[in-house]
């Protein structure tokens, strides 16, 4: 009896790289096929399939490399488990862009041995993702999302104490809300310059020309800080250091996969409410020197602990950041943001409103992101 070959994915605008990867995962034994249902989509893309799950599996079915398949009926990315113990597989495949240390540790625990392929087209086609595909139909611009020490871009922030914001970018997975803490305003300004997607050229220069586009000289209101132009142009993981400066001194990224995948197995989002027209954060403000060490202090502590991999001080530092803001800037929490909280302190270690708060989305910090949560997808890179 031959090997039971198992790989499991969305399979949502189904494409010769799916059947591409199919075959190749065909040559380890006969081939089991684990998809995504439609809540699990739109639960983990924001969005309804292309397709729905029936049609999916009688079109995964019909390809001749799949000995059968299945829809996965539990959700999130590891919704697989329950086909999995049905199909009880000897060898589960992945490809490059679907590796994991929560897959690898799942197959190890079951004495599964474990598959990475690299994406590889059929002899004369094109390379297929289906993100590749979505590209020529909407803007591919990365998302922002904060997670420690911003506010620190600002000089008057950075005045009373130097020290670094960090962030990073997202994949556009699904589209955020306007006025959501996820820097559209300045992902709208990108656009633009760039429509659909960033050019092939240095990641700080595109940051250094967006930041300068939205802030031209005659601008007369708020600047819009710098942490917002780098999340989105700068790959992966990213730190950058003010000091009484719009622009940073310095800028530090990481590109560990190990880090990236560790971080999106960690934080999920949960949509609040846009933040309300005539919302003003800065009102009240309390800037010292004090307040303003301790958001720094707590950027550096939520910088080594992700990489260390460390959940427990991550989540540590990155609760004490948003405490900090709110010190700083009271106003934050609008009417209706600590009900909203409420809601999920009994699943989350740590949580915070991205952007300048006031509304929005909660990102917070998990042990593993729940069912129906906004999961992100770090969009990766080299420099």
């Amino acid at each position: 009896m031959g090997k039971k070959v198992f790989v499991s994915g969305c399979y949502d605008m189904l494409h010769s790289g799916h059947v591409a990867f199919f075959k190749e995962a065909s040559a380890y034994g006969d081939l089991y096929v684990g998809i995504g249902s439609d809540a699990t989509i739109e639960g983990l893309k924001g969005r309804k399939p292309v397709y729905s799950e029936n049609e999916r599996l009688y079109m995964v079915r019909a390809i001749r490399h799949v000995k059968e398949a299945y829809i996965n009926s539990g959700s999130g990315m590891m919704d697989f488990v329950e086909t999995v113990e049905r199909v009880r597989p000897d060898v589960f495949v992945v490809n490059e862009d679907g590796d994991s240390e929560i897959k690898r540790d799942f197959c190890r625990e079951r004495g599964i041995e474990y598959v990475v392929l690299k994406r590889v087209p059929e002899e004369g086609l094109e390379a297929r993702s289906t993100t590749s595909i979505r590209s020529t139909v909407k803007s591919q611009l990365p998302f922002r999302l904060d997670l420690a020490g911003t506010w620190i871009d600002q000089p008057y922030v950075s005045k009373f104490c130097p020290g670094w914001a960090i962030t990073i970018s997202l994949e556009p997975t699904m589209e955020f809300e306007e006025r959501c803490g996820m820097s559209t305003s300045t992902r709208n300004a990108a656009k633009k310059i760039w429509p659909y997607h960033l050019p092939d050229y240095n990641s700080e220069m595109l940051a250094k020309l967006l930041f300068c586009f939205e802030n031209e000289p005659n601008k007369k209101d708020h600047v819009s800080g710098a942490q917002d132009a780098i999340g989105i142009c700068v790959p992966g993981l990213c730190r950058h250091f003010y000091d009484n400066n719009y622009w940073p001194e310095k800028i530090e990224t990481c590109h560990d996969e190990s880090v990236l995948s560790w971080l999106e197995e960690h934080i999920c989002m949960e949509p609040m409410f846009p933040r309300r027209p005539g919302t003003s954060v800065v009102d009240g403000c309390d800037l010292s020197v004090d307040n303003v060490h301790a958001l720094t202090a707590a950027a550096e502590r939520c910088w080594d602990a992700i990489m260390r991999k460390d959940l427990r001080d991550f989540a540590a530092a990155y609760q004490a950041s948003f405490e900090a803001q709110i010190r700083l800037f009271p106003g934050m929490m609008a009417e209706g943001v600590a009900e909203n909280i409420e809601k999920y302190k009994d699943r989350a270690l740590a949580w915070k409103m991205p952007g300048a708060g006031g509304g929005g989305y909660l990102a917070m910090v998990c042990e593993r992101p729940w069912k129906g949560s906004i999961r992100i997808k770090i969009r990766r890179g080299t420099e």
